[in-house]
C-alpha cells in the first residue's frame, strides 16, 4: 500500500488519535472509544468530539457501539506517524544511548516537531531499520510493514529454544524489569518449565535461569530456533 506523497496537514492531537486508533486496532478489531480515551488520557466527551471531526474529514469510520476504524486515508496518515515515531525511537537508542524504557515519551514529542528530512536522515544513518528497539515493525516509506514469525513465549514448549524479537508492553517499569532479566529483542531463551493454569515460566536466558509470570511472558513474541521437536 503506497503512502500519499503529500499528506494533508494534521494537528498534533489528530496525529495522536490516528496513531492510537491504529495501535488499538492492530489485531483487526475496531478500537473502542473508552480504549482511545484511556490510551490518550483524555475524557470520553473530548474523545467523541475529535472522533466526529476525524470522521467528517474522511479519516475514520465511527458507529455508536461498534467502535472506530481507520479509513484507507486515515491508515496512510497513521502509518506515517508510526514510522516517524519508531525511527526516532531507534535513533535515540542507537545513536544517543537512551534506554528502551526512556525513548517512548521522547519520541512522542519529537515525532511532531522533526521534519521529514530529519526523520529520513535518521533512518539512513541507522541503515533503514525494519524494527524499533522494542521489536515493533517500522512501516516502510511506501506503507508496507515487515513481518516475521511470532510465537508468544507462553506457547513455547519446555525444552524449546527461541529468540525474543518483540516486546508488546510499553510500560517503562516492565521494560526495565525485562531488561534486568536479559529478556530483550535478540535474547536467546530456552523454556525449562511451564507451569499449568497460567503459572510461571522457568527460563534459561543467555546461560542464566530466570522466572517470569504468565502475563508478562505473554507479551514476549519469539521466533523458534529448535529444541525438543527440532
Amino acid at each position: 500500500m503506497a503512502l500519499a506523497p503529500q499528506p494533508q496537514a494534521l494537528t498534533r492531537s489528530a496525529e495522536d488519535y490516528l496513531k492510537a486508533i491504529y495501535t488499538l486496532s492492530a489485531d483487526g478489531a475496531a478500537a473502542a472509544t473508552s480504549e482511545i480515551a484511556s490510551r490518550l488520557a483524555i475524557s470520553p466527551p473530548s474523545v467523541s468530539g475529535m472522533l466526529r471531526r476525524l470522521a467528517e474529514g474522511g479519516l475514520i469510520r465511527h458507529a455508536p457501539y461498534r467502535g472506530v476504524e481507520l479509513t484507507e486515508a486515515g491508515r496512510r496518515l497513521a502509518l506515517r506517524v508510526v514510522r516517524r515515531h519508531r525511527i526516532i525511537e531507534a535513533f535515540l537508542v542507537a545513536q544517543l544511548g537512551l534506554s528502551w524504557d526512556e525513548v517512548h515519551h521522547e519520541a512522542e514529542r519529537l515525532e511532531h516537531a522533526a521534519s521529514d528530512l530529519v526523520v529520513e536522515r535518521m533512518a539512513a544513518a541507522l541503515g533503514h531499520p525494519e524494527f524499533d528497539p522494542h521489536g515493533d515493525p517500522i512501516p516502510a516509506a511506501d506503507g508496507s510493514l515487515p513481518s516475521r514469525p511470532a510465537t508468544a513465549l507462553t506457547e513455547v514448549k519446555p525444552g524449546d529454544t527461541v529468540t525474543v524479537h518483540r516486546v508488546l508492553t510499553g510500560d517503562a517499569a516492565r521494560l526495565r524489569f525485562l531488561a534486568s532479566l536479559g529478556l530483550t529483542p535478540g535474547a536467546s531463551v530456552t523454556v525449562v518449565e511451564r507451569q499449568p493454569f497460567q503459572g510461571v515460566l522457568r527460563l534459561q536466558v543467555d546461560a542464566r535461569e530466570q522466572v517470569v509470570g504468565h502475563a508478562l511472558a505473554a507479551q514476549l513474541l519469539c521466533e523458534h530456533r529448535g529444541g525438543a521437536d527440532a
